[in-house]
């Protein structure tokens, strides 16, 4: 473990879900109001990017409409942006949503399906702005019902190795590419340990790495802990996620995260 060290260059995503439905905050911040001092709070809390979500992606969710989506995003999008230059990603597969949420001001596509609903990669490649690209298998109704692989990490390698193949040849910039193993979509707890073990094998694919742990049910499962206790073991798979490679941590505990990261890193500033 001596040898593992955090980037520089690490960057800390904060989430607000202005969803009623969230698995893990569904409600605290489905209103205009709520959601905007949660960003604020953030900010303040030291993030570093700001993921906002009008669709919850919880295992069984329901698909929301484009309005509906676009009410809970674009008018949060916009307060924030009046205050702060802090970059924003749309949490979103709805092309529309990303189309009007990058003209409010957000700079990066967060997709859990990888941009492959409806023409998502044209549109994200016509924007021109970063974009993350999540493994996902099945769907967010589907997902964790029987998921199953010969090879979890060479799969998942493999899709997201073909998903930036994909997005490059439709105009999107290498260093605009980012990939997230999707901890916690379509995997079991094995699973999910075993691709947060082999994070320097997608750093192989020479695209940044996101990780999203924070507060997930493989946390819950392994310390029998509801969600709301769940913060111990999200900031030490935060740590981990950092030490084994990861170049975005996406978290709904910033200032936790951001002192357990600091104290991290001041020890291996220290040489002996």
């Amino acid at each position: 473990m001596s040898q593992l060290t955090i980037s520089s260059n690490l960057r800390i995503m904060g989430v607000i879900n202005t969803t009623p439905d969230s698995f893990s905050d569904g409600g605290k911040f489905d209103s205009a109001e709520k959601a905007f001092e949660h960003a604020q709070q953030l900010i303040a809390d030291g993030a570093d990017i700001l993921d906002i979500g009008g669709e919850s992606t919880r295992p069984g969710s329901r698909q929301v409409g484009l309005e509906e989506e676009l009410d809970r995003t674009i008018p949060l999008i916009k307060s924030i942006r009046e205050i702060s230059q802090i970059p924003i990603s749309i949490d979103t597969n709805k092309p529309g949503v990303m189309q009007s949420a990058v003209a409010a001001g957000a700079s990066m596509i967060n997709s859990i399906w990888a941009l492959r609903i409806d023409d998502s990669l044209e549109i994200a490649a016509d924007l021109g702005v970063p974009v993350c690209l999540m493994h996902m298998q099945g769907s967010p109704e589907t997902m964790q019902k029987d998921p199953s692989y010969q090879d979890v990490v060479s799969e998942v390698r493999d899709f997201l190795s073909q998903r930036i193949e994909a997005a490059v040849a439709a105009g999107i910039a290498l260093e605009n590419i980012i990939i997230d193993p999707g901890f916690g979509f379509g995997k079991t707890i094995e699973h999910n340990l075993l691709l947060l073990k082999s994070l320097a094998r997608f750093r192989e694919l020479g695209v940044a790495v996101l990780a999203g742990l924070s507060r997930k049910s493989m946390i819950g499962m392994l310390l029998d802990k509801p969600v709301d206790q769940r913060l111990y073991g999200s900031l030490s798979m935060a740590v981990m996620a950092a030490m084994l490679g990861a170049d975005i941590l996406r978290v709904h505990d910033v200032a936790q995260t951001v002192d357990a990261l600091t104290m991290v890193k001041a020890l291996q500033q220290v040489t002996l």
